[in-house]
């Protein structure tokens, strides 16, 4: 399964252990882990990959079947709510990305652009935090 996973054999037997995955045993050490372990692995994977807590990828797990492949209307339904945490990560992107050299938050990287970009802390005024960050527009 290592190999055809390309999971290292430490990070199965912590799936498994965390009730991700299931095996048997076959004779006094080997693991037999059935066709659908695979696909749960690349589910898992992919899943940490996109930003999923393996708390949460646990929970989607749980809503699917655990000794057979899943079908197709089990992934377009998990798959839906990724593409809305894929499109979220974009648009926090980008706001990082138009940020990175002007503001972060609710000021500047340098006090003195901050006098000129947000003179008497006017995004300070829409609350505590990175404001711009968290998607407030910049000041007038």
């Amino acid at each position: 399964m290592v190999r055809r996973s390309g999971v290292a054999a430490s990070a199965l037997r912590f799936y498994e252990v965390r009730g991700l995955i299931a095996s048997r045993r076959q004779g006094t050490s080997r693991r037999y882990y059935p066709r659908s372990s695979l696909r749960r692995i690349a589910f898992i994977v992919f899943a940490q990959r996109i930003g999923y807590s393996l708390d949460e990828i646990a929970d989607q797990l749980a809503s699917l079947p655990a000794d057979t492949l899943p079908t197709n209307k089990d992934w377009q339904r998990l798959s839906a709510g990724w593409k809305r945490c894929v499109r979220r990560k974009i648009e926090e992107l980008e706001r990082l990305d138009m940020d990175l050299d002007h503001c972060i938050g609710c000021g500047c990287l340098s006090l003195r652009h901050c006098k000129l970009a947000n003179a008497d802390d006017r995004v300070g005024r829409n609350g505590p935090g990175a404001r711009r960050w968290l998607g407030d527009s910049p000041p007038e």
